[in-house]
């Protein structure tokens, strides 16, 4: 199982260098960065986040489908992926649709949308000249002049039933929501292996947080992702019992987890510091393999 850490859109885009060398030099996995509207561009985050580290894995988790015309978002992916080989992990989804509405993006099938948007990004990708006339996607003999040698790992997000068994189908890995109940989470992955067989990237997220009052901050970070608490949505505590609570996720179908810390984590550095050099060591080591290794 691989760990890695999310910039969390609460935090300000400022605040992204000082994780992201923290991250690279504490020896984790990856480093996630997210769009959620209407904070922070998660392209122009990961090209920082690549251009400050050496060797940590970037995921964009996730870029909505709606927002993003899907020829803009093979260039961008491509450049990333050519300039920094190896390192990007690209995570597509349909979006918030309240956020989707709100940016005047909105559209009346957003299944049919990932479902045209997932195809054709991944044939751009890989340097076919591409032609579609789909309900939403439209391509006229376009192709990348600068397509990267190896296509980047394609991601897909979805929160519901029909959203998950698509992503799983069409995706190289599942992009779980956040602060998903121990439950939840079972639930998803089994949904994911019934589609690709076990061991298909599954990234889970953990709301976590270390030292005084931590339980109260997760606590209070999970109720801003969703409505009610429900066991196993963040965890708290020693390094011992961190650790045990990744590497029940890990027992569920999880690949990777993302540790999410609380808008209120006093110190960052220090915390990536704990997950590095505390925790990392207790959930064994790591595979040294991409996330989508199993594809």
């Amino acid at each position: 199982m691989r760990l890695g850490v999310a910039y969390v859109p609460t935090f300000p885009p400022e605040r992204l260098r000082e994780l992201a060398v923290a991250v690279d030099g504490a020896g984790l996995d990856e480093l996630w960065v997210w769009e959620d509207c209407f904070k922070q561009s998660a392209v122009a985050s990961a090209a920082m986040a690549l251009a400050w580290t050496s060797r940590v894995r970037v995921g964009v988790g996730l870029m909505p489908a709606p927002l993003r015309n899907v020829a803009l978002c093979a260039m961008e992916i491509a450049t990333l992926e050519r300039t920094f080989p190896g390192r990007l992990v690209a995570g597509v989804g349909h979006g918030v649709q309240s956020w989707m509405e709100q940016a005047g993006a909105r559209v009346a099938s957003p299944l049919t949308l990932l479902e045209e948007y997932a195809g054709a990004l991944r044939r751009l990708l890989t340097g076919e000249r591409v032609t579609v006339a789909g309900r939403y996607v439209r391509l006229d003999d376009v192709a990348l002049d600068w397509p990267a040698e190896s296509p980047t790992p394609l991601m897909l997000g979805g929160v519901g039933p029909r959203s998950l068994t698509l992503a799983a189908r069409l995706g190289d890995g599942n992009l779980l929501g956040t602060a998903k109940s121990a439950a939840e989470l079972e639930a998803a992955c089994r949904a994911v292996a019934d589609v690709r067989g076990p061991g298909h990237p599954v990234v889970a997220t953990q709301v976590v947080a270390t030292g005084p009052g931590a339980r109260e901050r997760v606590d209070r970070e999970v109720a801003c992702w969703r409505s009610a608490p429900a066991a196993g949505s963040g965890t708290s505590g020693s390094a011992a019992e961190v650790a045990g609570s990744l590497l029940a996720m890990g027992a569920a179908g999880a690949t990777s987890v993302v540790v999410h810390p609380t808008r209120d984590e006093p110190d960052l550095a220090d915390f990536i510091r704990f997950l590095g050099q505390e925790v990392r060591p207790l959930l064994g080591a790591s595979s040294g393999s991409s996330p989508t290794s199993s594809t």
